[in-house]
């Protein structure tokens, strides 16, 4: 499943071999929360921006337009007309970000929808059936996402109780599998680590999720709340204790220095909002760092959003049609800014990749940083 085929400090670069085509890793996954990237960005488009998986949101699937539906039309692979890797998540981050319409029980977590304020419940098994209704490559097991200035307290009974909810998840996805009508029998589950800022439950847990031997691993409760310095502390304190042969998911992370930052304590694979949520308000990212397309600077300029970019963007337009499009609130000009950033994140990751590849990561980081620390 996983092969690593170079090593440069903890940062790995590997292959994790998937039903659906391989992933070169370190990778970054477009969110697709609803089995759609947020700007108009179709299918195409993420082929042509070298998306290699795409990430959707089990419980707003679950809600609108239903799991259930999306089975009975052959799952989402075939239901977004994506043939790549998908990643769905388990449904645990509403658990944190819902924190207003849900109780947490031993049996799982009682939502209220944010839609038409329907009762839900979901537990473990709930969401592995989900998921597997969805098809998808890899699911995620069902967890809760403490707030970063929870306290120990809280913590720990929170962890212990999530380690409970793996098992039980691991247990009815194999179940899952032997059905008859089941979509992806070869469905990877990846473990979620827990535990806060507190580096002593985070290693705890750990090595118990570790002890189960699941084709990967992810760190969840980080980009909550807590400092970037916070983040980069647990992830030295924990990875270490993840296996190192099996991909390591840093969840809802984050800017291009995160993924950096990231890679270089030994994480696979990332997946983060930004990028279209950025590009959606005329954000966008380049290497000599971030432009607010709104500025009236750029109000004449006719070059492109970067200069030797390959997106569909920047072969075509420039900034001062662009700004016209967001000013003028033409969907074009959001469709543009987020498919740029997407290229940008994507094309960032081919590099990461080039340089571990020839041993050169950390000087390619470093010049990298400190390209972004200027201004356009």
């Amino acid at each position: 499943m996983y092969q690593i085929l170079k090593q440069e400090g903890r940062a790995k670069r590997g292959v994790f071999h998937t039903p659906h085509g391989d992933i070169q890793t370190p990778v970054f996954m477009n969110v697709g929360t609803v089995a759609a990237i947020k700007g108009a960005v179709s299918t195409e488009d993420l082929e042509q921006i070298k998306t290699q998986v795409q990430l959707s949101n089990t419980y707003h699937l679950h809600v609108r337009t239903g799991d259930q539906v999306i089975k009975e039309l052959g799952g989402l692979h075939k239901f977004m007309s994506w043939n790549k890797p998908i990643l769905t998540d388990s449904g645990g981050f509403q658990v944190f970000s819902l924190s207003g319409l849900r109780k947490i029980k031993e049996e799982g977590v009682y939502f209220q929808s944010h839609i038409d304020g329907r009762k839900i419940f979901m537990g473990p098994e709930e969401s592995m059936t989900i998921q597997s209704n969805l098809g998808s490559t890899i699911a995620m097991a069902f967890d809760e996402c403490p707030p970063s200035k929870a306290s120990r307290e809280y913590v720990k009974p929170s962890v212990e109780r999530t380690t409970r909810w793996l098992k039980r998840c691991k247990t009815h996805l194999e179940y899952l599998k032997q059905q008859e009508d089941c979509i992806n029998r070869e469905q990877f589950l990846f473990g979620i680590n827990q535990g806060g800022v507190y580096a002593d439950i985070r290693i705890e847990h750990a090595k118990q999720i570790a002890e189960m031997d699941l084709p990967g691993y992810a760190l969840g409760g980080l980009a909550v709340g807590e400092t970037h310095e916070e983040m980069y502390y647990v992830l030295e304190e924990t990875v270490p204790f993840l296996p190192v042969n099996k991909p390591t998911y840093l969840m809802g992370v984050g800017t291009p220095a995160n993924i950096l930052e990231g890679v270089e304590r030994g994480v696979d694979f990332f997946d983060c909002v930004y990028p279209s949520r950025n590009g959606r308000h005329g954000h966008l990212y380049t290497n000599q760092g971030k432009i607010n397309l709104f500025n009236a600077k750029y109000e004449k300029d006719m070059r492109p959003i970067e200069d030797g970019c390959g997106c569909p963007a920047c072969r075509r337009y420039s900034r001062a049609y662009i700004r016209h499009l967001l000013k003028a609130k033409e969907m074009l000009g959001m469709r543009l800014c987020v498919l740029h950033n997407l290229y940008f994140y994507n094309t960032m990751m081919e590099e990461i990749r080039d340089a571990l590849d020839a041993g050169q990561f950390a000087s390619y980081k470093k010049k990298k940083l400190e390209g972004m620390a200027s201004n356009s």
